[in-house]
């Protein structure tokens, strides 16, 4: 089977499986709507901020607020993209049709990725413009410094979460075992990593703390993170990398189950 019709195979698969369509519809709702729900409380708590606070309010990465319970949704579009045959034994007929297996499992990451990436865009810049409208005065400009590159690293951070997800799919096959590892993670254990004196620094290390360095465009005072915006999103897509490397890796040595 050429390339192509590949592609076009696993186009076919994703939009008309429920469940994905499902997914991404979540995501862009829950990320919109919790961020202008963050945005409007932030506004009317404002002045009750400490001089401190005040310096370090950020109202672009403020409307990005929804983006950590929204990545959610896209890691289970991730998961199920590539699981979903896993799961009900298809993935014998669609190894035998493609035997090449590089060609279909990029193929699959193409288009899902694709896909991604068109969507967390519109989320990403619908969000900045409904979150600053929530915030009134307090509102960020799209042309002021870093705040561009602050809305198209949100849709590129959200791009990369479910390309990640699909490369830890690939490697357990499971979607309960994909799902079960990175819910947790990125919805708990990150954050308390992150959060806790004793793991900081290894924490701000893990693909979500930082490429979400990508969304902030007020640096925080007392912030003492080794990179910046571009390297946090650079150290998210070596573990992208290593997600998918590794899923080609065993999908090339091990049979199909």
């Amino acid at each position: 089977m050429a390339t192509a019709q590949v592609v076009r195979s696993e186009w076919t698969k994703i939009r008309s499986v429920a469940s994905t369509v499902w997914t991404l519809s979540t995501a862009v709702v829950v990320t919109i709507a919790l961020g202008m729900l963050i945005s409007a409380l932030s506004k009317n708590e404002f002045d009750n901020l400490s001089q401190r606070e005040k310096l370090s309010f950020d109202p672009t990465f403020i409307s990005f607020a929804g983006t950590g319970l929204g990545q959610l949704a896209m890691i289970v579009f991730g998961v199920l993209v590539v699981s979903n045959e896993y799961s009900t034994g298809m993935i014998r007929a669609s190894l035998a049709a493609v035997p090449k297996r590089g060609v279909f499992l990029f193929s699959k990451l193409a288009v899902a990725t694709a896909l991604v990436f068109v969507v967390g865009m519109a989320t990403s810049f619908a969000t900045f413009f409904l979150g600053q409208l929530m915030l009134g005065d307090l509102k960020a400009s799209i042309g002021d410094d870093g705040v561009l590159r602050a809305v198209f690293g949100g849709g590129l951070y959200m791009t990369l979460i479910a390309l990640f997800s699909m490369g830890v799919a690939t490697m357990l096959r499971s979607p309960m075992l994909s799902l079960g590892i990175l819910m947790p993670f990125f919805f708990l254990i990150s954050n308390i990593l992150g959060n806790v004196s004793a793991t900081e620094k290894v924490g701000r290390f893990l693909p979500d703390q930082a490429g979400s360095k990508i969304m902030q465009v007020v640096t925080p005072v007392d912030d003492d993170t080794p990179y910046g915006p571009w390297g946090g999103l650079g150290i998210m897509a070596l573990w992208v990398i290593a997600a998918v490397v590794g899923g080609y890796v065993l999908l090339k040595r091990r049979d199909a189950q």
